[in-house]
Order: structure tokens, then C-alpha cells, then sequence
């Protein structure tokens, strides 16, 4: 199947004004600052299939909403293609603009004194929206997202999950083929995101819609991407299964053994022992092949056991064990 978005070479590179070094305090205020090339994304290539749901990651600073606006036509790259539904978003912005949708979770695209239903018509009126279409897509998506009891509230009442919810809705209107969303949940409560999150995995599940969301709530990704692309400082690290992270970065899995009494030390042969303390008692496992049957035939101590639970690590701390192998080198 061919790509709806593809990203070949992508490079991006800003101008960044700084005082000329070497100069006082006194005098640098006189002296016009010198220009100096910041990049932000380096060399970043990679394919996204009509249908897919993608978390796109990083710390701050690591060129993920760069990414997004050159995708979304806001910004052209430096260097390198960037393609979206066949077409290069800059050059064909109108072309483009019809066929995605856009949420940025910092600005709202929802008219502030109007009613929300006004934002929703006028958005209509913009996207040349047939109406049998429009009038189909507000009633499911005011159903699906909760909106009935705040369509006729001036957006500027909303509170800020509901207001998450409108721009969502809004942004699907036209029915797009793509979904852009740059940090959806932030500031929300976790009942608002728990919505959010529900909503989008359905309508990427029923409806076929294509969706690129960044994030700092790896929460987000666990629920609604089982595709993941992780950058930091503009490059590429990772781009992958959820599932395939944990080899790939060291995270490993926890087996906590809890026993009837107090085990003593408790040996169990091909992991490393985790700490744990009273009738408990943890260990690291190693990716070896051997399934957790075959380890605890293995296990040696005199006490009943009594549980065991296998403890997955999720993104959060997958990603943490990165970043601290990264500082440590």
C-alpha cells in the first residue's frame, strides 16, 4: 500500500538571533546581534499508511511540532520531501487544508464570543462542507464527544475540556483523511482525557482516519498508537512498535515473587535480583527465550510461594531508562 505521508531526508534549520560574544553588557546592547542556524529536525525519513494511528515523541525541543507544521503546510523544509496524500503541503496549502484535519492543544481555531454550533457552521462555510454531510457528522460527533449540552454556550464559557472536545469535533467536520493533533490532553483532567482518548481510538478504529499525534502523556500513545516515533534533538530514534521498545532501549520486564513467610535470600538463576522486602522479593528478567514456567522451575527457596505478577514496563519508563543511559554517558 502506498504511503498517505511520507517524510524523506526531512531536515529544518532556523536563524536564530544571539549578542555577538565576547562583548560586555554595556556594549552589547549597541551592537546588532549576529544570526546563527538552529536545527530542528536532521534528517528524518519515514512512511505513514492510510489507517495508521502514530504517536510522534520527544522531549522539548526535539522538533516534534516542527514536524507537524511542515507536514501540515505551515512550514517548508530545509532539505529533503515531505509528501502528504501525494501532494507537497506548502506548495498546495487549499488542496491540503481540505483533505486533513488540525488540532493544536495551545490555540483554539473556535470562534471565542460565538456559540460553539456558529464555530461548527462557519467552519461548514469555509471547507464548502455539503450539507447532508455536515449535518451527519455534527450530530455524530456531538453524540460521540458529549457536546448537546454546550452547543449554543459562546466558546469563551467553555471550560478547557470541553473545549478540547469541540476542537476535535470541529476539526473532523470536513471528514479529513488525516488527523493532525499536537499535545491534545495538555491541561486536562483525566475524566476529559479519558474522553478524548476513547474518541479518537474509535474514530481511527471505525472511520479509517489516519492519525499523527505528539504528546508529553505517554498515556496517549499507550491507548490510541500502536505505532511510535520517537525523536530527540531533531533526529530520528526510534520508529517502531510499542511492543519492540523495550529491546530496543533496555528497558527490562519485573517478576515479583511473594511468598508465604519471610524467603530469606532467594535465588533464581538467569535474572538479577530487583530489591523487594518482608515476603516479597523482585528480580529484572532478560529476554532469553525462556517463558516464566520454565524460571520458576528454576526458582530456589525453602518458603511457599504464594503470588506472581510480571510486572511490563510501559513508555514512561522505557523512555526514562534512555534518557538516563544517555546522561550517564
Amino acid at each position: 500500500m502506498a504511503p498517505i505521508i511520507s517524510a524523506a531526508s526531512v531536515s529544518k534549520t532556523f536563524q536564530q538571533r544571539v549578542p555577538q560574544p565576547g562583548l560586555a553588557g554595556a556594549v552589547r546592547s549597541f551592537v546588532s546581534p549576529v544570526t546563527k542556524p538552529v536545527r530542528a529536525v536532521e534528517d528524518i525519513s519515514f512512511e505513514i499508511a492510510a489507517g495508521e494511528a502514530v504517536g510522534y515523541l520527544g522531549p522539548n525541543g526535539a522538533g516534534k511540532s516542527t514536524m507537524i507544521k511542515m507536514l501540515t503546510g505551515i512550514l517548508a523544509p530545509s532539505a529533503g520531501t515531505v509528501t502528504v496524500l501525494g501532494r507537497h503541503p506548502q506548495a498546495e496549502r487549499v488542496a491540503n487544508a481540505r483533505d486533513i484535519g488540525v488540532v493544536f492543544g495551545q490555540r483554539t481555531q473556535l470562534w471565542w464570543e460565538l456559540p460553539l454550533f456558529e464555530s461548527f457552521e462557519l467552519h461548514r462555510r469555509m471547507y464548502r462542507v455539503p450539507e447532508p454531510v455536515f449535518e451527519r457528522n455534527r450530530a455524530d460527533l456531538t453524540e460521540m464527544m458529549g457536546l448537546a449540552s454546550f452547543l449554543e454556550r459562546p466558546v469563551r464559557h467553555l471550560s478547557l475540556g470541553q473545549r478540547m472536545r469541540a476542537e476535535i469535533a470541529m476539526a473532523l467536520m470536513h471528514d479529513p483523511k488525516i488527523l493532525f493533533l499536537d499535545e491534545p490532553t495538555i491541561g486536562l483532567d483525566v475524566v476529559a482525557k479519558d474522553v478524548v482518548r476513547k474518541f479518537l481510538s474509535r474514530m481511527n478504529r471505525e472511520r479509517g482516519t489516519t492519525i499523527i499525534l505528539t504528546t508529553h502523556d505517554l498515556q496517549d500513545i499507550e491507548e490510541i498508537c500502536p505505532r511510535l516515533i520517537m525523536v530527540d534533538e531533531g533526529r530520528l530514534l526510534f520508529d517502531g512498535a510499542i511492543g519492540a521498545l523495550r529491546t530496543r532501549f533496555g528497558a527490562r520486564r519485573k517478576l515479583v515473587l511473594e511468598f508465604a513467610g519471610e524467603p530469606g535470600t532467594v535465588y533464581l538463576p538467569g535474572t538479577e535480583p530487583a530489591g523487594g522486602e518482608g515476603h516479597v522479593r523482585e528480580f529484572l528478567l532478560s529476554d532469553d527465550g525462556r517463558s516464566l514456567v520454565q524460571l520458576l522451575a528454576d526458582l530456589q527457596t525453602d518458603t511457599d510461594l504464594r503470588d506472581v505478577r510480571l510486572h511490563e514496563p510501559g513508555i514512561e519508563e522505557i523512555i526514562r531508562t534512555h534518557y538516563q543511559a544517555k546522561a550517564a554517558a
